[in-house]
């Protein structure tokens, strides 16, 4: 759909009220011949002292409108013509109306009426209301019907006008728009000037896995639950932290509790650059790589902006791009038959195409594949140089810290390295993470970084851990064991297929012969075992495998003998 000029749409100032109650007369008492026309040429009512009105313009004039009753105003427009206990719904504090849709008569050629009901579910929703009744023209009900409002066999006759009494439940709206007209209304986004301070489409959770918390409890009633249930949905070490960052805690709980941290988180800075071999000016430390990914994204990019990912890759990635900022976003396809291996080639030959950032996470979750450092660097040098290159190395420690392009980012103008001390130091729940790149890329994420970003306990174990290097290393040598020794028992039961990998984590291929990844993990969750189902993390994934995250040997044996008993119970099989 494309229109010469661009409506936009946004709410209603005082000074827009004059114009709306006249458009009013204009139309339902001049044109429809609902009211009679008066010699104010204006029309308002009682309702117009709370209601929001919405506003279509081109060019500053508005072309259309809608207004939006809200439940604590204590009356609405219906009430004129239908009893309470007459309506077939509940009248209730989630219950909204929506009414007055108004086009004038040369823009009815338009997308102005489906933008301005559009705004108003989102106004409406984002207000937090579950449900909406509408009393709609039968000239213009279809439009109701299929946008998903339910009409209620109640017919309202007002002055030459008939009205339908409409119906809908914000969920089930929600549901039905996006199953069915997400592509016409995403069109419509790119077509209007939408600025009514509310996102276009209402914001998505990203999803992480962590449901093992379901089963311990998201208040801490009781910890101890814990012991119960395996946690390989996420992937935190399965080892504990530095055994000298909890000597350090607990020697000094009370006072690292109720102690304000080091305001711009200098030492861990400085001990980050030291240890990594750059200049402090190279770090910027961040309340856990995703709060960072958060900030520095939504820095840099708009809705014009164009990204490339890889596909499958790690969630939060997508979710920030496309459902936040919304960006056009690329996929570089990594195919389950080459073994989820990004191909170079085909980097280097897409990078061409004038994008505003790349995002590669390697190694890569959830495949758990590395591209060797070397390879990476002389990828990036064919890279164009006003491309942002933001490199995730959440896990490269399990593959080795000299594979890492912190040094190397460090001396160009447009690599970033985002490292997150969760996975590897042991520290999830303390949430630690830094960007290492040149000051250029860093100089305006630090001036909008807040004071006290990581707390004092966690800047503490992020430099007792890089201090505390043998013992981590021992850490991973013996996650390379541990796997193995996983994989290969997986190996033995009938149909399964792990893909090997150096992280502490890798995707396991269930037999297509036996129940689908979304059994297996309801299955598994049962017996206390959560996994990942991994089929809605990539296009090239399928129904079919799951992840897991590699756990201590005798967790590890617990976890075979599991999905065996899942995998072996005849009833699932087809």
């Amino acid at each position: 759909m494309t229109l010469d000029k661009k409506i936009k749409i946004s709410l209603a100032t005082t000074s827009d009220r004059e114009d709306i109650y006249k458009i009013r007369h204009n139309v339902f008492a001049s044109e429809l011949k609902q009211h009679h026309e008066n010699e104010q040429g204006s029309i308002s009512d009682q309702l117009d002292k709370f209601n929001t009105y919405l506003i279509a313009t081109i060019n500053q004039e508005i072309i259309g409108f809608i207004s939006i009753t809200p439940p604590d105003g204590g009356i609405y427009s219906i009430d004129k013509y239908i009893k309470r206990a007459e309506l077939p719904f509940a009248v209730d504090n989630g219950l909204y109306e929506m009414r007055i849709l108004t086009v004038l008569k040369e823009h009815r050629n338009t997308p102005a009426a489906l933008l301005l009901m559009w705004a108003a579910f989102r106004w409406i929703e984002a207000h937090g209301g579950s449900n909406i009744m509408a009393i709609g023209r039968i000239e213009i009900l279809e439009l109701y019907l299929k946008l998903g409002f339910m009409a209620m066999g109640h017919k309202i006759q007002s002055g030459s006008v008939t009205f339908e009494l409409l119906f809908g439940n914000v969920n089930s709206l929600n549901d039905h728009i996006a199953n069915n007209y997400k592509p016409l209304f995403s069109k419509l986004f790119k077509n209007c000037i939408w600025d009514l301070g509310i996102s276009f489409f209402k914001p998505s959770e990203c999803y992480h896995g962590g449901d093992f918390f379901q089963a311990i409890g998201t208040e801490f009633d009781d910890l101890s639950r814990r012991n119960q249930i395996i946690n390989a949905d996420v992937l935190d070490a399965w080892f504990p932290p530095s055994p000298k960052i909890l000597k350090e805690l607990e020697t000094n709980l009370s006072w690292i509790c109720k102690t304000s941290p080091p305001t711009d988180c200098n030492g861990m800075t400085n001990t980050i650059a030291r240890f990594r071999g750059v200049q402090p000016e190279n770090i910027l430390p961040g309340a856990g790589s995703s709060d960072l990914i958060f900030q520095a994204f939504r820095a840099w990019l708009t809705s014009r902006s164009r990204v490339l990912i890889l596909d499958p890759s790690y969630g939060e990635y997508p979710h920030v791009l496309e459902n936040i900022i919304g960006c056009h976003v690329d996929r570089l396809e990594l195919l389950k038959e080459e073994g989820y291996i990004v191909d170079l080639d085909r980097l280097i030959a897409l990078s061409k195409n004038s994008y505003d950032l790349i995002v590669l996470v390697n190694p890569n979750s959830p495949t758990g594949q590395h591209i060797d450092r070397k390879e990476l660097e002389a990828v990036i040098d064919l890279i164009p140089h006003n491309t942002r290159i933001w490199i995730d190395e959440t896990y490269i420690e399990y593959v080795g810290q000299a594979q890492s392009l912190e040094k190397y980012a460090a001396k160009r103008s447009n690599v970033i390295v985002c490292k997150s001390m969760s996975k590897v130091y042991a520290l999830s729940g303390l949430r630690s993470a830094y960007l290492c790149a040149s000051p250029y890329q860093l100089e305006n994420l630090r001036s909008i970084t807040p004071p006290w970003a990581v707390s004092l306990p966690s800047q503490i174990a992020a430099v007792i851990a890089l201090q505390d290097d043998q013992y981590y290393l021992n850490c991973y040598q013996q996650t390379h064991i541990l796997r193995e020794e996983l994989v290969q028992e997986l190996s033995e039961i009938n149909g399964l297929n792990p893909v090997k990998t150096n992280t502490n984590f890798f995707l396991c291929q269930l037999p297509s012969d036996g129940p689908d990844a979304k059994t297996v993990v309801q299955k598994c969750r049962e017996k206390g075992l959560y996994l990942r189902n991994a089929s809605n993390m990539g296009k090239q994934i399928g129904d079919y495998t799951i992840r897991i995250a590699v756990k201590d040997r005798e967790t590890n044996r617990k976890m075979v003998n599991i999905l065996k008993e899942v995998l072996l119970d005849k009833n699932l099989r087809t």
